[in-house]
């Protein structure tokens, strides 16, 4: 999913850009993490209202009486929303503006938000918060090595990419062999490629300043698919770590 929105700008090499410090490019990238921020909160909060609040939880989940826990018809619906919004967006939204590509963020994030709920079922609420903290450090790290490197990541970030696509697909597949061998490579390498993302999309954002050349409304576009990204890398990547490491009910 989250490689359906990294083709909004061309970017250059790593090693061409001005790497100097440039306040233009320090609030573009706040916007960007103001953004993802806002976004992770409303998710957070969505989450545990759909999760905890009794009457709209059983509208959105079920729970068999093996404690087995999944999603009702409307669940199934908000989960794949997001998915079939980024679709017809990639067809749609040829020329967006900041506040149709604001309005699309705004729309995934909540759906995203919602559909999470389901995580405060089957995991304990001490294991969602601790690894929620663990993701943001990493996020946090990985984001600034993006930031700060001179290392063009262009070819690391086609290599994720693939990777990303492999794990999709190995997914779909486990669905019918109820493997937990590669269920377990499939997390493990999950948390490897998302955590590169977060690097690579950091520095394609960062390259992209510049060649908007300070064109307003393109950084207003931008900003809410950058956000996106990163938002949707941030999501996979606690995902993944809650499903290595996450205590369950």
């Amino acid at each position: 999913m989250s490689d359906l929105n990294r083709g909004y700008a061309r970017t250059v090499p790593a090693d061409r850009a001005d790497m100097s410090v440039d306040a233009g490019l320090r609030s573009f990238m706040l916007g960007v993490y103001n953004k993802v921020a806002l976004g992770l909160l409303l998710s957070a909060g969505l989450a545990f209202l759909t999760g905890t609040f009794a009457p709209v939880r059983d509208l959105m989940f079920t729970q068999a009486a093996n404690g087995r826990v999944g999603y009702s018809l409307l669940g199934m619906a908000v989960a794949f929303a997001p998915l079939a919004i980024l679709l017809l967006s990639s067809f749609t939204m040829r020329n967006p503006n900041p506040r149709s590509a604001g309005a699309l963020y705004w729309s995934i994030v909540t759906l995203i938000g919602a559909s999470l709920g389901v995580l405060a079922l089957v995991y304990t609420g001490t294991s969602i918060f601790s690894t929620f903290l663990i993701t943001a450090t990493a996020f946090g790290a990985l984001s600034l090595f993006g930031y700060s490197t001179k290392k063009d990541l262009t070819a690391v970030g086609s290599f994720l990419i693939i990777g990303l696509f492999g794990i999709i697909i190995a997914s779909l597949v486990n669905m019918f062999l109820h493997s937990s061998m590669m269920a377990f490579i499939v997390n493990v390498l999950g948390v490897l490629i998302f955590a590169g993302l977060i690097a690579y999309d950091t520095q394609r954002l960062k390259m992209s300043y510049y060649q908007m050349g300070g064109d307003q409304s393109a950084m207003g576009v931008a900003t809410s698919y950058g956000a996106l990204s990163l938002y949707l890398n941030f999501i996979n990547l606690f995902q993944f770590l809650l499903s290595l490491f996450g205590s369950r009910r």
